[in-house]
């Protein structure tokens, strides 16, 4: 059974910090693309970070470039955020998805449902 399950969100001031995890079971871990997204009241789902399989390559958002930084810790099927100098608009609901992929086939696609994340004073 899959289960992709984030947690750590909250309220937050601004220039504050929080920190994302994502745990994840029921598939090899090591074997996906693991990205965090976020989804704004009104707004469209959009890719906050991305992080390979591996853990050696990342890329993020220009709108959260130097303050936000994508882990994975593949002995522990988990992948991390750290969120800093936290601003109103960051404020979302964040998903992880799990993405595994072999030249045009999708091999595995899954979701969790999301953690809250609020900045505000």
């Amino acid at each position: 059974q899959v289960q992709v399950v984030e947690s750590g969100g909250g309220l937050v001031q601004p220039g504050g910090s929080l920190r994302l995890s994502c745990a994840a079971s029921g598939f090899t871990f090591s074997h996906y693309t693991m990205s965090w997204y976020r989804q704004a009241p009104g707004k469209e789902r959009e890719l906050v970070a991305r992080i390979d399989s591996a853990g050696g390559s990342t890329n993020y958002a220009d709108s959260v470039k130097g303050r936000f930084t994508i882990s994975r810790d593949n002995a522990k099927n988990t992948m991390y955020l750290q969120m800093s100098s936290l601003k109103p608009e960051d404020t979302a609901v964040y998903y992880c998805n799990a993405l595994s992929t072999w030249r045009a086939a999708v091999l595995g696609n899954y979701w969790g449902q999301g953690t809250q994340v609020t900045v505000s004073s």
